[in-house]
């Protein structure tokens, strides 16, 4: 078969699935039309899928000839609460909820390459899963399917995935060797004082005092605690404390943000944090509680993974086509729960911008759109991926 011929003969129906997606957008945990139109078109490719994995995921398979190994690619199918500003033929029905950060190309991608495997099928040796993933916005869907075994039977060896970006032209991807996403962490203080009478300030012990000194100490965490050559971000963007003006407050409530890019600097980081808010409240009389809530956890592609991607994308689209991206993103992207001891991965950017046609839209905005022909570019490079990761382990 004619890959890239068979793509183009198929890419009106895709923006066709893509546009009704885009126009009937579900937030996380909610996918329930978008889960049912999955299913039904899968069902008319013959191919077998489980639904109702995570609640609205589904993890389709496609099973070559007997023998190699599986391969899994992943689409994240939610959209956000932004109310949709386009004015396009697809835009948003559901007003206040938008795919303003691509997830229909994302889920429209895998069911395209769905359906050239399927037609593939018997030419490769091994197995393709198709994760179709709830959630990734908010509580992190990847998660809850590995922990309901989308992994297993059978077992999953290499998986792949991609994310667009408006500041990628589309045609071209972007790919990272080694750390790409951080562990994102939710940070909770409570500063525990004394209440009493502002004007008598020396029988209380204020809780806000306490706060705006814990606030100031700990900002110096990464500027003085940590190498200016190791990424971390510490941001406190909540306080919420006191009752009256004139009463000196008990209680305060901080609430931030904690990213890190691997176990040891985080370690380090959640130690330091507890240190100087535990020794700040105790040199005022005060006490603390402090909660790390994890989050999302590192994003770390494997090098095997990326290498077979790009010798795959400089042989279809060009090196020309290719950047790679200098530095790890301080953002979260669930994407890594795919990942562990057994299964290697690589997560890259496909390009969905288009300057002259005024497409530059950053994601997660109320005006985010693109140019469709990254369709074709992400079809052909995950079906052409992974095809390369099941020939590469024939035998093995």
């Amino acid at each position: 078969m004619d890959i890239e011929k068979r793509i183009n003969e198929i890419f009106s129906e895709l923006v066709e699935i893509r546009r009704d997606f885009h126009a009937n957008p579900e937030l996380s945990e909610k996918e329930f039309r978008t889960s049912d139109k999955i299913c039904e078109i899968l069902k008319n490719l013959n191919i077998e899928y489980t639904k109702n994995v995570a609640e609205t995921g589904i993890v389709g398979i496609i099973r070559g000839k007997k023998g190699g190994k599986t391969v899994a690619a992943r689409a994240d199918i939610d959209a956000l609460p932004i109310v949709e500003k386009n004015d396009v033929p697809y835009k948003s029905k559901n007003c206040g909820v938008m795919h303003a950060c691509g997830h229909d190309i994302h889920t429209t991608v895998l069911i395209g390459v769905a359906k050239i495997l399927k037609e593939l099928e018997s030419e490769f040796e091994g197995n393709v899963k198709l994760f179709f993933q709830p959630a990734e916005e908010t509580v992190g869907g990847a998660k809850r399917m590995v922990q309901e075994g989308c992994l297993k039977n059978p077992d999953v060896d290499y998986v792949v995935g991609l994310h667009v970006q408006s500041y990628i032209d589309a045609g071209k991807i972007e790919l990272k060797y080694g750390k790409l996403n951080a562990q994102t962490d939710e940070l909770k203080i409570t500063i525990l004082g004394k209440s009493g009478h502002g004007a008598y300030p020396d029988t209380s012990i204020d809780a806000i005092v306490i706060a705006a000194n814990v606030i100031t100490a700990l900002q110096t965490l990464v500027s003085r605690n940590i190498s200016p050559l190791n990424s971390v971000v510490l941001s406190l963007g909540q306080i919420n404390g006191g009752t009256k003006n004139n009463i000196i407050c008990d209680s305060v409530e901080i609430k931030g943000i904690l990213r890190t890019l691997d176990s040891e600097t985080r370690a380090y980081a959640i130690k330091r944090i507890q240190e100087i808010t535990t020794n700040i409240c105790d040199a005022y009389g005060g006490n603390c509680l402090i909660e790390i809530k994890d989050g999302y956890r590192y994003l770390i592609n494997s090098d095997e993974v990326v290498d077979i991607i790009y010798n795959t994308a400089k042989e279809i689209i060009g090196e020309e086509n290719i950047q790679f991206k200098e530095m790890p993103s301080m953002g979260g992207e669930d994407f890594s729960y795919f990942m562990d001891d057994n299964v290697k991965g690589a997560f890259y950017h496909l390009g969905c911008g288009n300057k002259e046609k005024g497409i530059t839209s950053p994601l997660h905005s109320d005006s985010f759109d693109v140019d469709e022909n990254c369709i074709k570019t992400g079809v052909l490079v995950q079906v052409k991926s992974i095809l390369a990761l099941l020939d590469a382990n024939r035998g093995n």
